[in-house]
């Protein structure tokens, strides 16, 4: 341990010495090891890290695939949940939940929460019991059982301000009152919810069910020694016993449901709450590796110009009797403490940007509040700044620790200067980072064309910025009366429409790209179906009259929807102009034309044909939709049907103005006090976030593209510096005998141009093997895109031709009598 205090002191002081050369090294560290821990820590925080579970391994998403209806993904149904739960023999239990919102009124301003609604076993299931109270049981989701709530650490303490006494207390949500029975641990999260605030039971009615209605989620865990495969082999032997069980809804037979071959899709919870982030992530976690070795590179060139200039020292070390191993191991531990040093100012930068990281991090992605630095990341901090020390290292002492040290005690200082060989380290390194770098350009600019891909594409509606929106439901505790809902939707309407700079309003149960779509089959009048041909399935959306003009999405054929439409319950529908396509081959044939749900279900006639709206993102196709009337009679089975739970959308110039909301809250309870206005956004909001994972990784990407070419500019610049300082007497030699100031200058330009171009070779080869990797995280762009490769290249050669210039005109201005007289 002295030994070691001795060294640490010693390389201290050493490093002390030399503060320009101790801080650039540090600072190069420090900025790679930080991006790299910032990084990792996402990637642990969200792919690695397990759910904050007990036995979490235990836990899966049980959903199923339909491939006899095209579909890769189908939720579960309460059927569906019935059964597994009770002839399940590899779950311990299984839970049915879906997210829900509620309005809370009677304390205070009316107010929108999001919530959710559970089976019994839901909750228990994840193995986190109740701070306060209890959990659900059986008999509180039985139907007609008195209405129970439990609440979040959260909602308790904003609400109720911690009081322990709110137990057995009521809470209005949706006009009805709820008995608080519990209070979730502040450390309880629902999978990914951030915002939960109340958790209420189903209370399924088992006798009143009927096959379909696969809108629901379903979590089990499995039993002690249980595998995926077992379970899904059970799965797939119960599925069956559902048909077989329930009776298949109004106007649907039971073929469909055995046509559409449903099958069992079982994978751990953890994928089901990370979803595809991981391409991205694990793309990005790559991208800041590389600028991690560019700036091992450049550590390692200045190790190399620091250890030459103490190679008489060595080589006396050397012949004292100071072995080969002794001084490797000296020049490796004062690495170390470089790389530990740096790794130490990383963690600090790392801490920040984490901050920054997660405030830009798009919406939806996973586990944000997981994300921090835990143990496991200072390990890998830890671990990667002992891997670059090494690294970093190898060239110094593989070239300088040898046998060959003792030449150093019979080499002149001339001689040292003009030896080409020394120059071989430096200029491998710098092609190594000129690579590197041109391939992290290369992903920025091809995220930079794909975004700009996606800022091309027209996305159905017009200016999305000036289109406010917000959530209103209207219980049914409030109004029972279904007409009613519908004409007091229609004087909200018309309270918001008189709100000065109001130029159009209207609603309907979902806007473009906000995710509140339902799907089912189709049936057109004049197609004949095969035997157990099942129809497309197609996006649903409910509307007003005048949703389409308050969005800005134009009617390429027929007329919109009326009021008289809605309260005659007409039979009438719109359609997206790609149903109109695929049905009918143009918009105009779609006119007259009928469609509808159910067998029992009235045909319905198409009035108007809208254009297509990109739903679920510009970078997708936009989907075939069917546009319904929010009121409507004999609907799916439904006698008269209306939507209560609706989105406004207002196109107004001061759309995104809270002077604005404010004036439409007091229109919205001008006629109900007790309506909350939730989710207020305009669709600019929902538009932007479409594209929030493509700008996040094109920031990203910008940064490490950034960092890299700022350290291989750096290389460049002191490869050349270097260069010119070694080559003085050269210089004053050729400009004594003639040479001209520019052949000087041109002679380390070239030289720096010529490592620039192996630089960029390498790095097109290396990219065009690896970009393909990036393939799912583009849109419009091959991830070989020439333009891009040949733009970056030429961008790179120019930056590395200013960096070499500079240096190169000191060459240039050399007084040859000075030079000589220096040597």
């Amino acid at each position: 341990m002295g030994d070691i205090g001795a060294q640490l002191r010693q390389v201290l002081r050493r490093l002390g010495r030399a503060p320009l050369f101790s801080a650039i090294t540090l600072i190069t560290l420090g900025a790679g090891t930080g991006a790299n821990t910032a990084i990792f820590s996402v990637v642990e925080g969200v792919l690695l890290k397990p759910l904050p579970y007990p036995h979490a391994e235990e836990l899966v998403e049980v959903s199923h695939t339909a491939p006899g209806i095209k579909l890769d993904r189908l939720r579960a149904s309460p059927s569906d949940y019935f059964i597994y739960r009770e002839q399940g023999q590899r779950f311990q239990d299984v839970g049915l939940y879906t997210t829900d919102s509620f309005s809370v009124t009677g304390a205070g301003e009316p107010e929108q929460v999001q919530g959710l609604d559970v089976t019994d076993g839901t909750l228990p299931l994840l193995g986190i019991p109740p701070m306060l109270g209890r959990n659900f049981t059986r008999q509180d989701d039985s139907p007609g059982a008195p209405e129970t709530a439990v609440l979040t650490y959260g909602y308790w303490r904003q609400k109720f301000g911690g009081d322990p006494s709110v137990i057995g207390r009521n809470i209005v949500a949706d006009g009805k009152p709820r008995q608080i029975i519990g209070v979730m641990p502040q450390s309880f999260r629902f999978l990914d919810m951030e915002k939960l605030s109340i958790i209420v039971p189903f209370q399924f009615d088992r006798e009143k069910l009927h096959l379909g209605n696969y809108g629901y989620l379903a979590i089990a865990r499995l039993k002690p020694g249980a595998t995926i495969t077992q379970a899904t082999t059970d799965v797939a032997r119960m599925l069956p016993i559902v048909l077989r069980s329930f009776p298949a809804p109004d106007g649907f037979g039971l073929k469909l449901f055995e046509d559409a071959h449903i099958a069992p899709n079982i994978h751990p919870l953890k994928e089901s709450v990370v979803g595809d982030v991981g391409n991205v992530l694990w793309v990005l976690m790559g991208s800041i590796g590389m600028v991690l070795l560019i700036a091992c590179a450049n550590v390692a060139n200045l190790l190399l110009v620091r250890v030459e200039g103490r190679r008489q020292e060595l080589a006396i070390r050397a012949a004292l009797g100071a072995g080969w191993r002794r001084i490797a191991g000296s020049l490796l531990f004062e690495s170390i403490v470089l790389g530990l040093l740096g790794s130490l100012l990383g963690l600090g930068l790392a801490y920040g940007a984490l901050r920054v990281l997660v405030a830009m991090a798009p919406k939806g992605l996973p586990r944000v509040n997981e994300i921090g630095i835990d143990a496991h990341v200072l390990l890998f901090t830890l671990g990667i700044a002992l891997l670059s020390s090494a690294l970093f290292s190898l060239i110094p002492i593989f070239k300088y620790a040898g046998a060959h040290l003792n030449t150093g005690l019979r080499e002149g200082g001339r001689a040292l200067s003009q030896s080409r060989e020394r120059h071989v380290a430096r200029s491998v390194l710098v092609v190594v980072q000129v690579a590197l770098a041109l391939v992290l350009l290369i992903c920025s600019g091809l995220m930079i064309r794909t975004f700009r891909a996606l800022r091309r594409v027209h996305p159905g509606f017009a200016s999305p910025e000036q289109v406010q929106t917000f959530r209103i439901y209207i219980p049914e505790a409030q109004v029972k009366d279904e007409e009613r809902v519908l004409r007091m939707e229609e004087e909200i309407k018309n309270k918001i429409a008189a709100v000065p700079g109001v130029r159009s309003a209207s609603f309907g149960t979902a806007i473009p790209m906000d995710g509140n779509d339902n799907f089912d089959p189709v049936f057109t009048e004049d197609h004949t179906y095969a035997q157990g041909e099942i129809p497309p399935i197609r996006r649903f959306k409910y509307i007003a009259p005048g949703f389409f003009d308050a969005l800005g999405a134009p009617l390429v054929a027929g007329r919109d929807l009326t009021w008289n439409d809605m309260y005659t319950k007409a039979g009438v529908v719109v359609v997206s102009e790609s149903l109109a396509r695929e049905s009918w081959h143009d918009a105009a044939s779609a006119l007259g034309k009928r469609i509808r749900v159910g067998s029992n279900d009235p045909w319905r006639e198409v009035i108007g044909v809208v254009g297509d709206m990109h739903d679920d993102g510009v970078n997708k196709p936009a989907p075939a939709s069917v546009y319904w009337p929010v009121l409507m009679e004999k609907f799916e089975g439904q006698a008269i049907m209306t939507r209560r739970d609706i989105t406004f959308a207002i196109r107004s110039p001061r759309a995104g103005s809270e002077a604005f909301m404010n004036e439409v809250r007091q229109a919205v309870w001008s006629l109900n006090g007790s309506l909350p206005l939730a989710e207020a956004h305009t669709a600019g909001y929902f538009y932007t976030n479409s594209m929030a994972r493509t700008s996040f990784t094109l920031v990203m990407l910008a940064l490490a593209g950034a960092m890299a070419l700022l350290l291989g500019v750096v290389g460049i610049y002191g490869v050349v510096a270097y260069s010119v300082s070694q080559r003085t007497r050269e210089i004053g030699i050729r400009v004594a005998l003639g040479a001209q100031r520019q052949a000087v200058t041109g002679m380390f330009v070239r030289q720096a141009l010529l490592l620039t171009c192996a630089g960029v070779a390498c790095g097109l080869a290396t990219a065009a093997a690896i970009m393909r990797l990036m393939a799912s995280l583009l849109f419009n762009v091959s991830p070989v895109d020439p333009l891009t490769y040949g733009a970056v290249s030429a961008g790179l050669a120019a930056t590395a031709w200013l960096a070499s210039y500079l240096p190169s005109r000191r060459a240039a201005t050399l007084d040859p009598v000075e030079a000589l007289r220096a040597e």
